[in-house]
């Protein structure tokens, strides 16, 4: 197989989440993402999402999990053509109060159609915001779920985008940051997060089949809605990202969990097959075949126990990738640079020193991890560095509150409705998102200043609100 590096091809902009690049001279229209995941990804140590996009020779699926958490910010192109996407719709805007106009808008944002074999789908349909999500759609969502849990005719339920641009971006964003400016005491942080854990929670419980077309950009809180489900399909359109670091919070929606249920030390992800090995995804089938993957879903004659089918069905669509697992290759490297509860001020002078190197990739893999944190905020890098390997720890640990999911959303929940009222959101945001000016003013301003102990103050029972109930 030739190699999937070749020279960037992209043009920096204002919004700064998540890119891809053009199609190839061979006319192929492939994503060629790279999302950074490091030792704290596979070994349970992550420190954040990075993308780094390339552009292959070939048709590679390129991801890059690195040990990074903000995002050189590149301007996300289509994957029908190479027509940038306008910055508005890499982080779109929360939607106003709940209204009946806002009720309105999540029964047409998200759509549930139940057909007559059992197969329960919804839809994720809000195009020009790749499909994020608001306070609204996530209540439409879970009452979905809900209604279908108890309901005896449903068998199956599988989740889809309306195109292959987006399964979701996440969450939105910029409506939250904007009623924290007004309103410090504003109760939508706390519902939105609610809102989102406690669904996330639901997803991972969920008896029924439930099957993820993570087709196109999957983002922030789109991974929480697919990363806890039963059954994960990843295809060459596939787009993954956690860029909170970036505007001042941190990865959540339960990745610390993920990371740490990840096998391996933690490498580079450059092709579907280690999207697979690392556990983001089940299986591997081409974006163009999933419609023919829904009909023969639509097809099946459900039994007593609907995962035999869909396993089966799956097996049958799913493919081998094209390219075998490259996790070996800076393995050593990451290992010993993010190895669990390191100081990042430790990690940055190691991979300073991994720069310097003779080996070309190490030292390649070095300089886009140290560009990657320089973006970060250093309080968000901080507290990543501490929630990840605090998880991690955990791991396995019978009644540590941080070895299961519901323990990690409700500790979760603690550090997001704090994180988000720290100064770093609302300045992260304007910064990549409103002024776009990508020159964040953030408190403290360097690695060295951060209080640990404010940090760890993060993480102590909430006084005031309730906890999170899941």
């Amino acid at each position: 197989m030739k190699s999937w590096r070749g020279r960037q091809d992209l043009h920096r902009i204002e919004s700064d989440m998540i890119y891809q690049a053009r199609p190839n001279t061979a006319g192929r229209n492939r994503p060629r993402l790279l999302l950074p995941i490091n030792v704290w990804v596979l070994a349970g140590y992550i420190f954040v999402a990075m993308i780094v996009p390339f552009r292959p020779l070939r048709h590679t699926w390129s991801v890059f999990l690195l040990p990074s958490s903000a995002f050189p910010f590149r301007r996300l192109h289509s994957a029908a053509d190479s027509r940038p996407f306008p910055p508005s719709r890499c982080y779109p805007v929360v939607s106003p109060p709940r209204s009946f106009v806002a009720m309105a808008e999540s029964d047409a944002f998200v759509k549930g159609a139940v057909h007559p074999n059992g197969l329960a789908v919804i839809t994720l349909d809000r195009p020009k915001a790749l499909n994020a999500m608001n306070l609204d759609m996530d209540r439409k969502y879970t009452d979905y779920l809900d209604q279908w849990a108890v309901n005896s005719n449903v068998k199956c339920v599988l989740v889809e985008g309306s195109t292959s641009r987006a399964f979701s971006a996440g969450m939105d964003i910029k409506g939250v940051a904007a009623e924290i400016q007004k309103n410090k005491t504003t109760p939508l942080v706390e519902k939105v997060f609610a809102a989102e854990y406690s669904l996330i929670c639901k997803i991972a419980g969920y008896k029924k089949p439930y099957i993820s077309f993570m087709d196109g950009v999957t983002m922030g809180f789109g991974i929480g809605l697919s990363g806890h489900g039963q059954y994960r399909v990843v295809t060459e359109k596939t787009l993954l990202a956690m860029p909170e670091n970036g505007i001042g919070l941190f990865p959540d929606v339960g990745f610390s969990y993920i990371a740490a249920q990840s096998p391996g030390e933690g490498a580079r992800v450059s092709t579907p097959a280690d999207a697979l090995f690392v556990g983001l995804g089940t299986h591997y089938v081409a974006s163009g075949s999933l419609e023919s993957l829904k009909g023969a879903l639509l097809g099946i004659s459900f039994s007593d126990d609907p995962h035999k089918e869909v396993q089966a069905l799956l097996a049958e669509y799913s493919k081998k990738p094209e390219s075998d697992a490259q996790l070996q290759v800076l393995l050593p490297q990451i290992s010993s640079t993010f190895r669990s509860h390191k100081p990042v001020t430790e990690i940055v002078q190691e991979l300073k020193q991994h720069e310097l190197g003779d080996d070309v990739k190490v030292a390649d893999w070095a300089k886009e991890a140290l560009a990657g944190l320089s973006k970060g905020a250093p309080f968000s890098l901080c507290l990543t560095e501490r929630y990840f390997s605090k998880v991690a720890s955990a791991k396995g640990i019978a009644g540590h509150h941080l070895s299961t999911l519901t323990g990690v959303m409700k500790t979760e929940y603690r550090i997001a409705v704090r994180s988000a009222l720290r100064d770093d959101f609302t300045e992260g945001v304007r910064a990549v998102l409103v002024d776009k000016d990508q020159n964040p003013k953030w408190k403290p301003s360097s690695l060295d200043d951060v209080d640990i102990s404010e940090v760890d103050s993060l993480f102590e029972p909430l006084s005031g609100i309730n906890e999170l109930d899941v």
